[in-house]
C-alpha cells in the first residue's frame, strides 16, 4: 500500500500487529473521527476568525509547533488520539487566520474554496467506493512520484526565498501560474483515492482501533492541501 501522504505510510498497518475483533479499526470509526477532526479545526479557525490578530502576532510559533505534532504523530501513532486533535486545533487556528485575510482581499473566496474542497471529498469519495476509481499500484505510483515532485518544487521554492528569490511563474496569475496550480490541486485530489484505499486496507488488516485516529489525521493533512491549493487557484484566478 502506498500513499503520497506521509503520515500515511505502506508499512503503517503492516507493523500494527494482531488484535480482538471489537478492538479493531473500522472505516466507520475513521469517518466518525475525521468528522470530529473536522469540528475541531472548523471551531479553532472560527475563533482565530473572529480575532485574526491572534495569527498575525503567532503564525510562525504555531506553524512550527503543528509541523512537530505532525511529526510525533506520524512517528508516534499510538498517541494519535491525542495528537491528532491537537494538530487539527492548530492547523485551525492558522487557516482562520490566513482565510480571513484572505477573504478581505476577495471577498467571499473562502465559502467558494471550502465549497470546492468539500465537493470534491463527496465526489472522489463516491467514484472510489463506486469502483469508478480504482487504486491500482501503477496509479498510486504515478500520484506518489507527483507528489513528490510538487514537494520538491515547493523545497527548491522556500529555499530560494532565502535569498529574496522565487521560482518564475509559478506564484503568478498567469496562464503558467494559474496551470500550475490546476495541477496541483488535481494531484492533491488524487491524493485523497490513496488514503481511502489506505484506510480501507488498514480495516481488512485488523489494525489496532488507535489507527481510526490516525488514518483520520492522514486524511485532515490532505484535505489542508487541498484548501490551501483551491484558496491559492482561486486568488490567482481572482487577479486575472
Amino acid at each position: 500500500m502506498r500513499s503520497g501522504n506521509p503520515a500515511l505510510r505502506g508499512d503503517v498497518f503492516a507493523r500494527s500487529g494482531t488484535f480482538q475483533p471489537s478492538e479493531t479499526m473500522t472505516i466507520q470509526g475513521a469517518v466518525n473521527k475525521t468528522f470530529l477532526l473536522l469540528f475541531i479545526l472548523v471551531l479553532a479557525a472560527s475563533w482565530t476568525w473572529a480575532n485574526p490578530l491572534v495569527l498575525i502576532r503567532f503564525m510562525w510559533p504555531v506553524a512550527i509547533v503543528a509541523f512537530i505534532v505532525a511529526l510525533v504523530t506520524i512517528f508516534k501513532k499510538e498517541w494519535s488520539p491525542v495528537t491528532s486533535s491537537i494538530y487539527a486545533a492548530l492547523e485551525g487556528i492558522i487557516l482562520g487566520g490566513l482565510s480571513v485575510l484572505l477573504d478581505k482581499v476577495y471577498p467571499g473566496i473562502v465559502i467558494q474554496a471550502v465549497a470546492l474542497t468539500f465537493g470534491v471529498l463527496f465526489c472522489l469519495l463516491a467514484a472510489y467506493t463506486s469502483g469508478l476509481i480504482k487504486p491500482t499500484e501503477n496509479f498510486k505510483l504515478g500520484v506518489v512520484a507527483a507528489t513528490g515532485g510538487i514537494a520538491v518544487v515547493y523545497l527548491v521554492d522556500i529555499v530560494m526565498g532565502f535569498f529574496g528569490r522565487s521560482i518564475p511563474f509559478i506564484h503568478q496569475s498567469g496562464l503558467i501560474g494559474i496551470g500550475f496550480s490546476i495541477v496541483v490541486v488535481i494531484i492533491a485530489s488524487l491524493n485523497l483515492v490513496l488514503d481511502f484505499d489506505f484506510i480501507e486496507k488498514g480495516t481488512e488488516a485488523g489494525a489496532p482501533k488507535y489507527m481510526e485516529w490516525y488514518g483520520a489525521f492522514g486524511l485532515m493533512v490532505t484535505l489542508i492541501w487541498l484548501y490551501l491549493e483551491i484558496l491559492n487557484l482561486l486568488g490567482k484566478l481572482r487577479e486575472r
